[in-house]
């Protein structure tokens, strides 16, 4: 048996829904990834890659090429991401994080707008591609959107999170990727618990530059 194919199996079931191996796998590393977010750990971005790299296989598996290319662009962001925090780091031995301004904001949410209606265009236009067009172009383009957020330290990655919450689960349950589904309403107590940190964090410091995370004295390293 291939590694593909093991990946592909079910690991177990729980009445009477079977929890593949790449689903289970790659949504507890992205848990991990979430909670070494919380703590401003560089790690966080490793771990992350590792679980896009696994759910890429998740989501071919149920058809969802939306998620497919999502994972693929976590992956891309990821590497991004990690030398954005590694060089903050290096600098000044912690991470920074800030509320954007309202002009980082608008752009964000006009990227996330603009490249979700984008992607459901090219889904409806070649309906091979996905079954459910516009949620899953929303959470191809929403998850890159909130970690581009993250990369930047900016509070705002947290809500922008949320709002992918809140898609996620109706369409991983849909897709049957159940544990996706379980593993997306644990993601939002560990968001919570992260929002109400950096929120904090945020207050104790001057907004930095725009464009990438400094330090911040205490964060965690």
């Amino acid at each position: 048996m291939s590694t593909l194919d093991s990946l592909n199996g079910v690991a177990f079931s729980v009445f009477g829904e079977d929890i593949k191996w790449a689903d289970m796998t790659g949504n507890v590393l992205g848990l991990a990834a979430l909670a070494l977010g919380w703590r401003r750990s560089v790690a966080v971005w490793p771990a992350q890659l590792l679980s896009g790299a696994v759910l890429v296989v998740a989501y071919a598996s149920a058809g969802l090429t939306g998620g497919v290319g999502k994972q693929l662009l976590v992956v891309g962001v990821s590497v991004w991401g990690w030398r954005q925090w590694s060089r903050g780091r290096r600098e000044s031995g912690a991470i920074r994080v800030r509320f954007a301004t309202w002009t980082e904001r608008a752009w964000l949410v006009a990227a996330t707008a603009a490249g979700t209606t984008a992607v459901a265009l090219l889904f409806l236009a070649v309906p091979s591609l996905s079954w459910n067009p516009w949620p899953d172009a929303y959470l191809f383009t929403g998850s890159v959107a909130a970690m581009v957020a993250m990369a930047r330290g900016w509070v705002e990655f947290w809500f922008a999170w949320l709002a992918v919450d809140a898609v996620g689960v109706p369409l991983a349950y849909s897709g049957d990727l159940k544990f996706s589904a379980l593993v997306y309403v644990v993601y939002g107590v560990v968001v919570l618990l992260g929002l109400r940190a950096w929120w904090t964090a945020s207050r104790r410091t001057a907004p930095p530059a725009a464009g990438r995370p400094e330090a911040l004295e205490g964060a965690a390293a």
